[in-house]
């Protein structure tokens, strides 16, 4: 039976699996304008050859990781021949929520608060949630607005914080070795059937801010220093 088609998105399309998981394909297509990369656009720019291919093998290796450290998330297994990852089916926040975890002072933090800090100082896992909405620029939403708005209750929230800072320094430590120095990272989040909280979506290096020697690295180059 084929796979039933339930969604396409910017980066990859969701397909129905028999088993009641859910298969993801990853696109060689990127945000960007103008032809050029920008993982903060809302809108497909231009196509990169491999990059679906690198944002899947950089997940695998994630999640792996984080699975292993016991933090759960929606990954089953892939497939790197077809570009596919298997997932648990999972309910987003919301209308889709965005949750980043910022180890420096820079981008849109920065603008905000750039008369208490001074760009690049170091934040101590610093996490914000958005609301996913292009046209509204994705704007930023507190643990209270996110409770009384009736989009999560406050144990979720404190998982998610918790989850968040946990899955950062597995990243952070891991590009350490290699390096280079994350930043700031963006993860989405799910909850399954009994309302527990898991890491859905990717890993990849288009959902991070990675310097190395003060330069900033693209998601491309840092794929390809990454798997080097």
């Amino acid at each position: 039976m084929a796979n039933k088609l339930v969604y396409t998105g910017k980066t990859k399309d969701v397909f129905a699996l028999d088993n009641g998981n859910y298969l993801l394909k990853f696109k060689d297509d990127c945000t960007g304008k103008d032809g050029k990369f920008d993982p903060g656009e809302n809108s497909v720019g231009l196509t990169i050859e491999g990059v679906g291919d690198v944002n899947l093998r950089m997940s695998i290796y994630f999640f792996e990781k984080v699975n292993a450290a016991g933090i759960k998330t929606h990954y089953v297994n892939a497939d790197l021949a077809n570009t596919t990852m298997e997932v648990l089916p999972a309910k987003v926040f919301g209308k889709g929520l965005e949750v980043i975890c910022r180890h420096k002072a820079v981008g849109s933090f920065f603008r905000r608060y750039s008369d208490y800090i001074e760009e690049g100082a170091d934040l101590p896992a610093y996490v914000e949630t958005t609301f996913k909405d292009d046209a509204k620029g994705d704007p930023l939403v507190t643990k209270d607005g996110l409770i009384d708005l009736g989009v999560m209750s406050a144990e979720q929230y404190d998982d998610i914080k918790a989850m968040t800072q946990k899955i950062t320094k597995i990243v952070a430590d891991d590009l350490k070795e290699k390096g280079l120095v994350l930043y700031d990272i963006k993860f989405e989040f799910g909850y399954d059937a009994d309302g527990k909280v898991m890491l859905i979506d990717e890993i990849a290096s288009g959902n991070m801010r990675v310097y190395k020697n003060g330069e900033y690295i693209d998601p491309m180059t840092l794929s390809e220093l990454f798997f080097a």
